[in-house]
């Protein structure tokens, strides 16, 4: 199903739309502005997939610990049980695409 409406924002960034939407797999695309970022949070099942659009996306991981900064063009992948949180490096916004997926879809807020 291909849907083009905005979801609730579980945490204030500048946009997320749901590219689409299955019982397993959710795609869609944010918007982060200056300051904006998804916070520290893990998910029981599904694999996050970004891949950047515009600007650059920084991935941060706990446990293991790493940074990845992506841009255009280029993707990475977080595992289910690893903390992780998403900003961006710059003073410009960025965009992205977000695929989780196979899994039921949960988000687990870490401190």
């Amino acid at each position: 199903m291909i849907m083009s409406e905005v979801q609730a924002q579980p945490y204030p960034v500048e946009k997320i739309s749901v590219i689409a939407k299955g019982a397993d797999v959710l795609v869609r695309e944010y918007v982060l502005g200056p300051g904006e970022f998804i916070p520290w949070h893990h998910h029981t099942e599904v694999t996050d997939h970004y891949y950047g659009l515009e600007g650059i996306v920084l991935i941060e991981t706990r446990a293991p610990g790493g940074r990845r900064e992506l841009n255009a063009g280029e993707s990475a992948a977080v595992t289910p049980l690893t903390a992780h949180h998403v900003s961006h490096s710059s003073g410009k916004p960025c965009r992205f695409l977000l695929i989780q997926g196979v899994g039921k879809y949960d988000f687990v807020k870490e401190e």
